[in-house]
């Protein structure tokens, strides 16, 4: 009896070293991103900037893999259910902490489920219209969905994210009624609206070269302050709707329980190649913010924000599916 003691703490030392020695081999293998919306939209971009710094400051593959489909909980239940050892990531907008109070039920628990890995970029929505939309402000806009209530609708990336909210929020405030046409990612959300088969839609950073190409016409933009790259374009609070702001970020997590040795060095290798001068210029371009940090900031975040847009969707009398 006595000689199975020494072999019994051996083997709980054992455990106790394994996610330490786990952690200093890693990455061993090709690393996965998940990015839960379809490929050419934001959440796809961000989530590729992400695999190519990882791989150059990790030494090691990094493949996305793109799982759009209701409103992004079809791909973050993948990672949330995957192996905590730091191959399985997720690159999600803060659609994350929208879900939870927009949908009756969801696969996952955003605070439960996840490591905060880091946050990686905030950004604001471009509110652009097809050309044929006889208006060129927020304020036509407006008049035009006053004298047309219902008629107008617009294209989101899907039920739950920021470009879906930021619609819900406009017509929330200007007492107006458009309908919600959401589709599996911000690509096909604005061929949708360049198509014509939608009127608008509140649009992420991929609007930003169809703007400029002028396959949309850009009305408006929803930060507290205008577009650098298109500067000439009011914010929707000045424009038409006081106090109006909708911004959204995209963040990168990892299965709960992933090793903190693991969480840190991937937040650490993503924060390092964001403030490279190639990321940043991507960055410019696109109208983000480089917003890489720790992990306890993103923690913090997202407990602030699922008690946010609760009251935003409480608020807007947004009904739950």
């Amino acid at each position: 009896m006595w000689a199975r003691v020494p072999l019994l703490f051996s083997c709980a030392q054992i455990g106790l070293l394994a996610p330490a020695s786990q952690a200093a081999s890693y990455p061993a293998k090709p690393i996965r991103i998940i990015a839960p919306f379809a490929a050419g939209g934001g959440v796809d971009l961000i989530a590729r900037i992400t695999g190519q710094k990882l791989s150059a400051g990790l030494g090691q593959s990094v493949i996305i893999d793109n799982r759009p489909g209701a409103g992004g909980n079809i791909g973050t239940e993948v990672v949330a259910k995957a192996p905590a050892d730091g191959y399985t990531l997720l690159a999600v907008s803060n659609s994350f902490t929208v879900n939870p109070s927009l949908y009756r039920k969801i696969p996952y628990d955003p605070i439960k489920d996840f490591e905060p890995v880091t946050l990686l970029t905030s950004y604001m929505l471009f509110l652009v219209c097809h050309p044929s939309l006889p208006v060129r402000s927020v304020k036509a806009l407006i008049a035009l969905a006053k004298a047309r209530p219902g008629s107008l609708n617009y294209a989101s990336a899907g039920s739950g994210t920021t470009t879906h909210i930021g619609g819900e929020l406009f017509t929330y405030m200007a007492g107006v009624r458009m309908t919600h046409i959401p589709y599996k990612g911000s690509a096909p959300s604005l061929i949708a609206v360049m198509g014509g088969e939608v009127a608008l839609s509140f649009a992420s950073t991929s609007a930003v070269p169809h703007i400029g190409a002028g396959r949309l016409v850009l009305l408006g933009v929803t930060g507290t302050k205008r577009s650098a790259r298109f500067p000439e374009a009011p914010t929707v609070a000045e424009s038409g709707l006081p106090g109006y702001e909708a911004t959204g970020w995209n963040a990168l997590f990892a299965p709960a329980g992933t090793p903190i040795a693991i969480v840190k060095r991937l937040s650490d290798t993503v924060g390092k190649g964001f403030r490279e001068a190639d990321a940043l210029e991507l960055f410019e371009k696109q109208d983000l913010e480089q917003a890489a940090g720790t992990p306890e900031a993103l923690a913090a975040l997202v407990t602030t924000e699922v008690t946010k847009w609760a009251k935003v969707i409480k608020a807007a009398g947004i009904e739950q599916q």
